[in-house]
């Protein structure tokens, strides 16, 4: 888990670095691209096509137009923003993904899962900063892939008792690969030289290793044990962003950062404690 988070903050890194040269769609293609490799090897080890049967096509496509937006969102903003401060607002998904299950789910949230909530929506204005530059800063772009992060977590969630994982990665690559060629086509394409071409190929690979890795991690061990790590993302990220930019948050942020953490971590407890009681 802890390997797969600091791959992720390498992915996210390579990503801002990129995005001061290069069109969000081109860094989103070679994303999709390289990562499509491994699934269609774990595809055929798995037994062929079949894997990719569903009757769920809608809920497929509803699932990797929202990932996708999401990316698209994600990746633009880590080009304008401290990477620090954009992965905390990353993490505020888990609070979008609560609160929208109560609105589209009808799931019952306590006083407590609320009070968490609103104390992480808090931390998030601290880091966001709502004003008139909020589309300059790029906090308004990071904030909509959050949510849109927390619509996509909840139709997987259902997809996930339905199909195969792979089944459910395929579409949403393939889906990447169309829409970010399609960008490509109205952006423009730029041709890297050799080391900017390996680090675009490298955000993929970086991508598609931690997401094996992380899967790996919550099928070994308990989510409780390996969730909260997920928040020393924002530590690796803080750190590649000092040591390449010289990035330092300001007090603000980090009073902010650390609400988003321990809110998170509140309410990933009271997921647990939930879980735990549904199944007495």
């Amino acid at each position: 888990m802890l390997l797969s988070i600091l791959l992720f903050a390498m992915m996210d890194a390579s990503v801002k670095w990129l995005g001061a040269t290069y069109p969000t769609a081109q860094i989103m293609f070679f994303r999709c691209t390289v990562a499509l490799v491994p699934v269609l090897v774990i595809i055929l080890m798995r037994g062929g096509l079949s894997i990719l049967r569903t009757d769920q096509k809608k809920l497929h496509l509803l699932r990797s137009v929202l990932g996708i937006a999401a990316m698209g969102f994600a990746f633009y903003a880590f080009s304008l923003m401290p990477l620090a401060e954009a992965i905390s607002i990353l993490h505020t998904a888990p609070l979008f993904m609560t609160a929208l299950s109560v609105i589209l789910l009808r799931e019952a949230v306590g006083i407590r899962r609320w009070s968490a909530i609103i104390l992480g929506f808090i931390g998030m204005l601290l880091v966001v900063r709502p004003g008139a530059d909020m589309l300059a800063s790029g906090s308004l772009y990071m904030l909509t892939a959050a949510f849109l992060i927390g619509c996509t977590t909840i139709v997987i969630r259902h997809l996930g008792k339905i199909d195969d994982p792979v089944c459910i990665t395929f579409y949403f690559t393939a889906t990447g690969i169309i829409v970010s060629t399609v960008g490509i086509i109205l952006q423009g394409w730029q041709q890297p030289p050799l080391m900017d071409l390996a680090l675009l190929c490298m955000v993929g690979i970086l991508g598609g290793m931690a997401q094996y890795l992380m899967t790996l991690s919550y099928q070994r061990l308990a989510v409780g044990i390996v969730a909260p790590l997920k928040y020393l993302s924002i530590v690796f990220g803080g750190g590649i962003a000092f040591l390449v930019w010289r990035e330092v948050p300001d007090l603000q942020s980090v009073f902010g950062i650390s609400i988003i953490i321990l809110s998170g971590l509140y309410t990933l407890h009271r997921e647990l404690v939930r879980g735990v009681r549904t199944r007495s």
